[in-house]
């Protein structure tokens, strides 16, 4: 699933610059695809952490730190200030002690983990709040519906994945905005994303594995992103 999504995306950004040329670069409804890599490192469990009781122990949740390596591919259209984003996600170096799918833990396979490397995908709703021509091409800013489609967190789930709402709110600060027209830095980004998970994630008496909920779990997490074009190299 994994290599498919990824050359899925991979050949459809670099397209876009061939279909640009063959149609003078006009656009009807949607425009010319970007495809971007996003280096992020995310902190999950923000706000007020949910306490959880292990065998009688009652602990709060601790923030957790990911690392995760995101394709997205950024479709801007013709409606002003609209866009829409598709986005493969994926951890490559999460572990876990049982596999997820066959059931086989580490110990029976003679390995310390398994990596747990599970793609998500996420499409996105982009509504543009601040455009970087407003900002002398410094800073911009949108506000994200988003679709995300990620393995199920909750007891009720009858799917291994699960489609969930979430709103998210990013801020870009175009770095090497100074450097001149056509420089492929220019375009890179960093990026803070806010993000508010408003389902799917697991409420007070849940239980999740040996773990009982006692609080909904929190469901605001931060990213902080580097955002560089793949294709075309000068969007």
């Amino acid at each position: 699933m994994k290599t498919s999504a990824l050359i899925a995306l991979a050949a459809a950004g670099l397209s876009a610059p061939a279909l640009a040329a063959q149609e003078g670069e006009a656009c009807t409804f949607l425009c010319m695809p970007e495809l971007k890599i996003e280096p992020t490192l995310t902190f999950d469990n923000l706000g007020s952490r949910a306490r959880v009781e292990v065998d009688g122990v009652v602990e709060r949740t601790q923030i957790e730190t990911v690392f995760e390596l995101i394709f997205a591919l950024g479709v801007p259209t013709e409606i002003p200030r609209v866009g829409l984003t598709l986005e493969v996600i994926f951890v490559p170096f999460a572990t876990t002690s049982e596999h997820p799918f066959t059931g086989a833990t580490a110990a029976e396979l003679g390995r310390d983990d398994i990596r747990d490397n599970a793609v998500e995908l996420e499409f996105e709703l982009n509504l543009d709040l601040v455009d970087s021509d407003q900002t002398g091409g410094w800073l911009s800013s949108h506000f994200d519906i988003v679709d995300k489609f990620s393995p199920g967190e909750l007891p009720s789930s009858s799917s291994v994945y699960t489609h969930k709402l979430d709103f998210e709110w990013d801020t870009a600060l175009h770095l090497f905005n100074w450097l001149p027209e056509g420089n492929w830095l220019r375009n890179a980004e960093a990026e803070l994303s806010i993000d508010y998970l408003a389902t799917g994630l697991p409420r007070t008496g849940d239980l999740i594995g040996d773990e009982r909920f006692l609080d909904d779990a929190s469901p605001w997490s931060l990213s902080l992103v580097l955002v560089l074009p793949l294709a075309p190299l000068d969007p």
